[in-house]
């Protein structure tokens, strides 16, 4: 009965798979409830009254907001997290703090069959985001800049970093989804969290039958005051024939076309990804470089990197393609991602191997490239882990942010002696509860 059980299952597990509608949903684990923007949408927080606007109340002047954004993309090969990984290191928390950190990862769980066809095992992916909050919020000592208060100023010094019984608040996870071995996962400072609205996720799968999520995308999205932004977590076809790079550039044009999101109640929102104000993709893209494997080899080992990045797939798509026109892409001034022995420094293919295994010459697979006006970068670079046969990519933009402004007419509304100000009253609970909100 067993088997007979298992022989109806697998089937339908299957037929569950390819049938998925891969509209956006608010199926997706985050620190806080998703209900929860109704009522950030109607209160003093968000800067925006649920009721129509009226000029009497509400001046709709728009006043822009700079923001940092930390993205890095990893191909974790199917290792499991463990303690003596540094994701210190790789979310580099040791420098300036950014506002935003996007994080995606690719093969989270090895590829077999029981992975891509099966139920989705989330246990993985609750490791990953619970090192990222460890490493996002440990306690540690910062510097405080110089500043200014009456006309004095005060000694820049040391100070730690806010916490609660000695565990840090500072960001909170705001969308984390995985799609088989794809897991994208997004924080943001704690005191930017009442202006995240309309979260919502979309998978696309690419992979077995063009449409299991052993490839595709996790694309993410949410609204930061009067801003969108979209973040796309992809996987693309592997292989480094020439009718592998057409299935990747197949693979981007599906995940665009078919990955959609809710329009929300006002149907204003975008629905499709490059509609969004900001648009980064990320992930294990694998574009591969034109040229003989020895020449690649000899190129990478004189780190002629201008060289070899004229004859990248990605970069040649993206300067004279169609699917990726109007994309960009930081100056590449690292050496290739992939393919590493494990714990090593050395490209696979480099030392004597079985003559059945393919050599792969190495390639920059994990990229982040992004489309529109609106970001610009600042870092793009690689990580030094070595637990994967991939290398860590990860890149720093500042962004800025449409903010709609109160008039003093709106905000005295809501402060004078017409409102009963009870211990209840929701304006006054959420005035306390966020301090740095100027009243």
């Amino acid at each position: 009965m067993a088997s007979a059980h298992g022989e109806v299952m697998w089937p339908r597990l299957v037929a569950n798979k390819i049938l998925r509608k891969r509209v956006g949903s608010n199926n997706f684990v985050a620190d806080f409830p998703t209900n929860s923007e109704k009522l950030l949408e109607a209160s003093i927080l968000d800067e925006r009254p649920s009721f129509s606007a009226n000029p009497a109340f509400f001046d709709p002047r728009k006043i822009a907001h700079d923001y940092k954004v930390f993205v890095s993309t990893w191909n974790v090969g199917g290792i499991a997290p463990d303690d003596g990984l540094d994701m210190e290191d790789l979310l580099e928390t040791n420098k300036t703090p950014c506002d935003i950190y996007v994080l995606g990862f690719q093969e989270i769980v090895p590829l077999r069959a029981s992975s891509v066809l099966g139920s989705e095992n989330n246990k993985v992916s609750a490791e990953w985001n619970s090192m990222i909050r460890e490493a996002l919020n440990k306690k540690r000592v910062v510097r405080r800049h110089q500043e200014k208060t009456g006309g004095t100023e005060k000694e820049g010094g040391l100070s730690e970093s806010k916490g609660i019984n000695g565990i840090s608040q500072d960001f909170r996870c705001v969308i984390s989804k995985q799609m088989v071995g794809i897991l994208i996962s997004v924080w943001v400072r704690n005191d930017l969290r009442p202006f995240i609205s309309h979260p919502s996720v979309s998978c696309v799968g690419c992979g077995v039958m063009g449409c299991l999520g052993n490839k595709g995308a996790v694309s993410v999205r949410y609204k930061l005051h009067e801003t969108s932004f979209c973040f796309v977590c992809g996987h693309l076809a592997s292989g480094g024939r020439d009718k592998d790079g057409k299935k990747r550039n197949s693979d981007v044009a599906d995940i665009l076309s078919r990955s959609s999101f809710p329009r929300g109640p006002s149907l204003d929102l975008p629905k499709k990804i490059l509609d969004h104000d900001r648009v980064i993709l990320l992930g294990d893209l694998n574009y591969r470089i034109s040229l003989p494997e020895e020449k690649t080899r000899l190129l990478v080992e004189k780190q002629e990197w201008n060289i070899l990045i004229e004859n990248d797939q990605l970069r040649m798509e993206i300067m004279n393609g169609e699917t990726l026109q109007g994309w960009k892409e930081g100056n590449v001034k690292f050496a290739p991602t992939y393919k590493y022995i494990p714990n090593s420094d050395i490209y696979y293919g480099c030392i004597k191997q079985r003559k059945e295994e393919k050599k792969r010459a190495p390639a920059w697979c994990d990229r982040i490239i992004w489309y529109g006006d609106g970001l610009k970068q600042h870092v793009y670079t690689r990580g030094e882990s070595k637990i994967s046969d991939h290398r860590p990519v990860k890149a720093v933009f500042t962004t800025k942010v449409v903010v709609l402004r109160c008039s003093n007419t709106f905000r005295n509304l809501f402060l004078s002696d017409r409102f009963d100000k009870k211990k209840t009253d929701p304006l006054e609970i959420e005035s306390t509860d966020y301090p740095w909100i100027s009243m």
